[in-house]
């Protein structure tokens, strides 16, 4: 009768002695650790000849392991190098589940070959294949752990360019692509979003994915410099229903303000949402008062004065043109409406018209371009509209 250690470890010669008796049917473990495996788990089947061998390689680099884990009493064979047997590529291509059942697979069929041994021996062994199958399982963990954060840095850098890239107006089809591998599903709908980037963007961006996510639309976000950039994609049809979605979220940003870009159709085209957006993050100081978030296209007076000059020509052919060409009357009226300081009475006298005419006149104004002469953020829009308008023509 052999008396364990502190550790609860037989002498040396009975580790030794118990780990060759069990070595010499290593390679019939390992055959019968495979079939059942092939048996028992399905996804086997589906890999190819390439990894069906890597994992002949762990497995058999499992029971290797044990053995001569047990007969040094834990102080050789780390059991975390069992899987530097395959190449890294196999946690890429094994899930962790499936790892699961390859290693819980083999520990049956070693535990199996232990019950044929003498009945001294099996005591022991069954103690130490629990002990191993622990330190195997954390090892699998680490391994796995240390791969999803290494597909997370890459894809966080991965990220970070193809926002860049959309920022630059430089997102081409190799850039689509890229978005592709972190899931850009190519939606209907693209808006830029640009705001301030608070103390920790990491977590904000986690927040807002997971937000993103229960509105099911996708997205891509990158921290750059003080500015945090997001792209969001699905259906959107509107400003409105893309600012309502950004208000779910904008408290994830830092203080300042958020401005969302218009809505594009494509990733190759959201450099003119980002555009909008940030000429709209430079101007938006000029109007203190605005919504939190905002639409660039609400900006387009702060944006012109900024020196934009694709708000000062959206101003000039959305807002004056269609006046114009809907009939010279109305931009007359116009004129004299603001001449006049926002009085309809007036502006009838001068006009030499009844003020019912005028205020059909300004309705019409608001159904061509959008904005009322009549509200204060509107009038202010189509005056600067009326005076870019006259100087571009």
């Amino acid at each position: 009768m052999t008396t364990p250690d502190a550790a609860g470890w037989p002498p040396p010669a009975v580790r030794e002695a118990s780990a060759r008796r069990l070595g010499a049917s290593a390679a019939e473990m390992t055959t019968a650790a495979l079939a059942r495996i092939a048996d028992e788990h399905p996804w086997f089947a589906e890999l190819d000849a390439e990894h069906r061998s890597w994992i002949t390689l762990v497995a058999r680099s499992g029971i290797d392991g044990f053995l001569e884990w047990f007969a040094s009493a834990g102080r050789t064979q780390a059991p975390a190098s069992v899987f530097a047997a395959a190449p890294r590529a196999l946690a890429r291509r094994i899930t962790l589940n499936q790892t699961v059942d390859l290693v819980r697979t083999t520990i049956d069929t070693v535990e199996d070959r232990i019950a044929s041994l003498p009945e001294e021996e099996q005591s022991t062994l069954r103690i130490g294949i629990l002990r191993y199958s622990r330190e195997i399982a954390f090892a699998a963990a680490q391994v796995y752990a240390r791969a999803a954060e290494v597909r997370g840095a890459w894809d966080a850098r991965l990220e970070a360019l193809v926002v860049d890239a959309v920022i630059r107006g430089e997102a081409d089809e190799s850039v689509v692509s890229r978005a592709s591998t972190l899931g850009w599903a190519s939606p209907p709908g693209i808006s830029v979003v640009i705001g301030t980037a608070p103390s920790d963007p990491g977590r904000a961006v986690e927040a807002i994915r997971q937000i993103a996510a229960r509105h099911s639309l996708d997205l891509l976000a990158a921290p750059q410099g003080d500015r945090l950039v997001l792209v969001l994609g699905g259906t959107l049809e509107s400003d409105a229903q893309v600012l309502a979605r950004v208000g779910d979220v904008v408290g994830q940003f830092g203080d300042g303000q958020v401005v969302v870009g218009p809505i594009v159709s494509d990733l190759s085209e959201a450099a003119r949402s980002a555009r909008a957006a940030l000429s709209g993050m430079r101007a938006a100081k000029a109007w203190p008062e605005a919504p939190r978030p905002v639409a660039a296209e609400d900006l387009l007076p702060e944006r012109a004065l900024a020196g934009d000059g694709h708000a000062r020509r959206r101003l000039a052919n959305d807002l004056y043109r269609p006046v114009v060409q809907a009939g010279r009357d109305l931009v007359d009226t116009l004129a004299a409406f603001f001449d006049s300081g926002g009085s309809i009475e007036a502006t009838a006298r001068a006009q030499f018209v009844h003020p019912n005419t005028v205020r059909y006149r300004l309705r019409r104004i608001h159904e061509l371009t959008g904005y009322s002469p009549v509200d204060p953020r509107g009038g202010y829009a189509l005056r600067l509209a009326l005076t870019l308008g006259r100087l571009l023509d």
